[in-house]
């Protein structure tokens, strides 16, 4: 029985770099849906990373961060966070949200509230992935946005999920339109108990 990351086998690890593959193209198939565009997906590229490396993925840790989290419970319990870094999080939102009569720029109330309602629906689909392929009830809070430092948004799952190990998903991801480009990054850790049943459900001894 695993009891951290630390002790996933590379069979297990495939299995969550599959997960996060499905959950990558339910994610473009979604933001095509927000976007009213086609949507395509660079193929991602999904790791069992320890925070450091994931912080430095992101620019560093005062590296300037859109960052979008939910946490998910029911039979799978953990959290998901869907990380933009400021420019891509402006680039997005020039495309769903009009520049206000002022010409304010950078990331307006209403800019904001745009990324968390995407970051809500990509995060989503990422959890939904868990459960449709596990048949496994999960429920996900309302997500909650921050602006800060890579290494300071990062902090939030290393306080809550610290003592169980250091290991989290880490998926860089690019999706694209006939006219932008976006890419972004989603970090999602589950508590040890619930990868163990997802790998039972799946059939894998752990």
């Amino acid at each position: 029985m695993i009891n951290n990351y630390e002790e996933l086998s590379d069979m297990h690890i495939d299995v969550l770099r599959e997960i996060g593959n499905i959950g990558a193209g339910n994610a473009a198939t979604s933001l095509g849906m927000i976007l009213d565009a086609e949507v395509g997906i660079q193929l991602p590229k999904v790791q069992i990373t320890d925070f450091d490396s994931a912080v430095e993925a992101l620019g560093g840790a005062e590296a300037m961060t859109v960052g979008v989290l939910l946490n998910f419970s029911g039979e799978a319990n953990g959290m998901i966070m869907f990380l933009l870094k400021i420019e891509d999080a402006e680039n997005i939102t020039s495309i769903l949200v009009e520049e206000d009569a002022s010409g304010e720029k950078g990331l307006s109330d209403i800019k904001l509230s745009a990324i968390k309602e995407i970051g809500n629906i990509l995060g989503s689909a990422y959890v939904n992935s868990i459960a449709l392929l596990t048949g496994l009830r999960i429920d996900i809070s309302v997500p909650y946005i921050a602006i800060d430092m890579a290494g300071a948004i990062l902090s939030v799952p290393i306080i809550e999920f610290g003592a169980v190990g250091d290991k989290v998903m880490f998926i860089e991801e690019g999706f694209f339109t006939a006219e932008k480009q976006l890419d972004s990054d989603v970090v999602m850790f589950a508590e040890v108990d619930t990868l163990q049943r997802i790998m039972g459900r799946l059939g894998l001894e752990v």
